[in-house]
């Protein structure tokens, strides 16, 4: 999302991106990449840049990494039960109802990080 839409639609290279957000252009690269993960700051830095919330880049961070780690378990994890929580103990750890069994992300974000 980062280097298809959003550089091009502030009008920047990822050279011209780096210096603005005043990191390295290696630093940049990798997370374009998908070797390196958005952190609070480069989410931060990035917010700044584009108009956006820091919030919007670490959400499609945390996405991009869960959708990674229930590909890698997928096996392990048809092997664990689960168990629902009672509505009581879901409000008292305050989860809602129905937030408290995971929806998948939509299939067009699947396998899309911040790149």
């Amino acid at each position: 999302m980062l280097r298809d839409q959003v550089l091009p639609g502030l009008g920047l290279s990822v050279s011209q991106a780096a210096r603005e957000l005043r990191v390295a252009r290696q630093t940049l690269h990798r997370v374009l990449a998908g070797t390196a993960a958005v952190s609070p700051e480069m989410a931060t830095r990035l917010a700044r840049l584009s108009g956006t919330a820091p919030q919007f880049w670490l959400d499609l961070q945390q996405r991009y990494d869960l959708w990674h780690a229930e590909q890698a378990l997928a096996g392990v994890l048809t092997l664990i039960p689960t168990h629902s929580l009672p509505p009581a103990v879901q409000a008292e750890i305050g989860l809602r109802h129905d937030r408290a069994t995971q929806v998948p992300p939509e299939s067009a974000d699947r396998g899309r990080g911040p790149r």
